[in-house]
């Protein structure tokens, strides 16, 4: 279809502009200190969506941040597909590491992205990512060639667990009836080896709490004499793994499943390369569960990591104290036929019988997801994949991705339909880290692939 890329071509700055103004707003959904922000950003995508041609626009209200609804029935006797994406981002901290503000957006030509990219918080997850398909969407009204229903579900909690999602779900079934799911919030190989994501990992999440005396101590006066609950704290997380690196939770690995040698031999068919993936993190060296490879460890093992620590004393200067508490904010990362909530009790179980009697331990489960395997032989996957097969001439590799969407079980469960992760990031993004960007190449790229997943997505039904 030229018509695809004319329109592109025709609007391409307007793209950019539109999605730039949509990133300068903070809509961190973790720091209620950005409460209307989040909302200011329901309101804009309501817009949007309205502007591209949706009807029965709603700013659908939950306990927490509102969900944006719209859709387009071209005809009750054609296939429908659901999009879902989020329009909340992750804080920018840490601020002083950002080369520019987190919330004004710049476009900068990179040696990976020589064509450009928007450097903000939210422009590869997701707000680049899911305004792709309000674009794609806008393309194939204004050029009539919608070949099936859609329906925009954008949610605002994503990045804190999206426990209101999943009530919206179960309560408006009727409404979100569909043939198929589309979700962009993943990522490709490369720009020159498309991908699609077949695997999601499963989370728990979880703050952990130790605390030692009743208040700050002298560590002069005390030291030695009372439980430092940092270091406690720090002996506890050690103990949370062998010198091979696998987790030492008890009943942790009983439901995993392990790769037929055959299966791994096929999944490493997938490009990479170790030297270039040292390079861009500059590493030294790796480091992982002892039998696995950089690959396996992220795409099929579970793992384990602290995400944040604190307590004592962090100002400029010293203050020799023993801190009253210290605090942990642990994840893990679940493969299929393990469950969050089975995982959570396991974590809180080992962790509390860990801890020495001279401190107290507390253990507040936070938010979770179950894993998710999409399958390669459905009609949405094998349109997904001739579409991008179509945009960058070469056929998609199936690769499983260390990431979590939690809501994208709950879909399969609640609604009965697959969901199909057709994302355009690169690893080297940085999402959730300073300097978060997206490529201009990649953005245009899904604006030009999504329509095409439509048409041949029409033609498989």
């Amino acid at each position: 279809m030229e018509q695809i890329k004319n329109y592109i071509n025709d609007n391409k700055n307007r793209f950019i502009n539109e999605l730039v103004d949509l990133l300068k707003i903070p809509s961190i959904s973790a720091d209620p200190a950005y409460k209307q922000d989040v909302l200011n950003c329901a309101d804009e995508v309501a817009k949007s969506m309205k502007n591209a041609g949706a009807e029965k626009i709603e700013i659908c209200k939950t306990k927490g941040y509102p969900i944006v609804y719209g859709e387009k029935i071209v005809d009750t006797d054609l296939p429908t597909v659901l999009v879902y994406g989020h329009y909340d981002v992750q804080p920018a901290d840490p601020l002083e590491l950002w080369e520019s503000g987190p919330f004004d957006p710049v476009i900068k030509k990179t040696d990976i992205h020589p064509e450009g990219a928007i450097f903000a918080r939210g422009a590869c997850d997701d707000k680049g990512q899911f305004y792709m398909h309000i674009k794609a969407f806008e393309l194939m009204i204004n050029t009539a060639t919608l070949p099936c229903n859609i329906k925009f579900m954008i949610e605002g909690e994503e990045e804190v667990g999206s426990e209101n999602l999943g009530v919206f779900v179960k309560d408006n079934k009727e409404r979100l009836k569909c043939d198929a799911i589309l979700i962009s919030d993943t990522g490709i190989i490369a720009n020159d080896t498309p991908s699609i994501t077949t695997g999601l990992k499963g989370l728990s999440y979880l703050e952990v709490e130790v605390t030692g005396p009743n208040r700050d101590l002298h560590s002069g006066l005390y030291g030695g004499a009372v439980a430092n609950p940092i270091n406690i704290l720090c002996e506890m997380i050690s103990k949370m793994k062998d010198e091979n690196n696998h987790i030492t939770i008890p009943g942790f690995y009983d439901n995993v499943m392990e790769l037929s040698t055959e299966e791994r031999v096929e999944m490493a068919r997938a490009p990479f390369s170790l030297d270039k993936y040292k390079k861009e993190l500059d590493l030294s060296d790796i480091h992982g569960e002892e039998g696995y490879t950089t690959m396996e460890r992220t795409g099929i093992r579970p793992t384990l990591d602290v995400n944040g620590i604190w307590g004592g004393y962090t100002g400029e200067g010293a203050k020799t104290v023993i801190p009253s508490k210290a605090y942990a904010k642990i994840s893990m990362r679940l493969v299929p036929k393990q469950s969050d909530e089975e995982i959570t009790e396991l974590f809180s179980d080992y962790f509390s019988s860990i801890a020495p009697n001279s401190v107290k331990v507390k253990v507040t489960p936070h938010h979770g997801g179950e894993p998710y395997v999409s399958p390669t032989d459905i009609p949405a996957y094998l349109a997904a994949s001739k579409a991008m097969e179509t945009t960058y001439g070469k056929k998609p590799v199936p690769v499983k991705s260390g990431g979590s969407i939690p809501i994208v079980a709950l879909f399969e469960k609640e609604l009965g339909v697959k969901s199909i992760l057709l994302g355009f990031g690169l690893d080297s993004d940085a999402i959730h880290s300073p300097n978060e960007h997206y490529g201009i190449f990649n953005y245009l790229k899904g604006i030009e692939t999504i329509p095409y997943f439509f048409e041949y997505y029409a033609q498989s039904r």
